[in-house]
C-alpha cells in the first residue's frame, strides 16, 4: 500500500483548524488552474473535486491525529521546558531574550534531544 504524507503546512493548517473549532466566520481560499495539458473545463471542474475530496479527508486525518493518537501527548513531551521555569516566563513574556542569553550562559550548552521526526511522520501516515 502506497503511504502520503500530508505537506507540513497544509496538515499544521487542518489541525489548526479542528483545535479552534472550524472556521467560524471565516472561509477557505482554494483555487484551481490550467496546467500542463489539462485544459479542458472539465479538467478543472474534475481537479477541484479532487481537491475539496482531499480537504475532506484531512480533516477527518486531523480529527484522528488530535483525538485518537498520541501525537498530542508526544507534542506536550517534546515542549514540556515551556510549561514551567524559564520557558513558561519566555513564553507568557516575562523573559526576554536578553534573559534567555544569560540563563544559557549560565548553565552552559543543554543536552541535544531528537525532534523525532520520523517518527511523528510516521504517526502521520498510520492515520492517512
Amino acid at each position: 500500500m502506497r503511504q502520503h504524507r500530508l505537506g507540513g503546512d497544509f496538515k499544521v493548517n487542518v489541525e489548526a483548524n479542528q483545535k479552534n473549532g472550524g472556521l467560524g466566520s471565516g472561509g477557505l481560499n482554494f483555487d484551481t488552474k490550467v496546467r500542463r495539458e489539462s485544459i479542458d473545463m472539465s479538467d478543472i471542474f474534475i481537479s477541484r473535486i479532487g481537491g475539496l475530496d482531499s480537504f475532506a479527508r484531512s480533516l477527518g486525518v486531523a480529527h484522528k491525529l488530535i483525538n485518537e493518537s498520541p501525537l498530542v501527548y508526544s507534542r506536550q513531551s517534546r515542549y514540556a521546558s515551556y510549561d514551567s521555569g524559564p520557558g513558561s516566563e519566555f513564553e507568557q513574556g516575562r523573559l526576554s531574550l536578553v534573559d534567555l542569553g544569560n540563563i544559557a550562559v549560565h548553565n552552559g550548552e543543554p543536552t541535544p534531544t531528537s525532534a523525532r521526526l520520523e517518527w511523528f511522520g510516521n504517526l502521520v501516515n498510520q492515520y492517512i
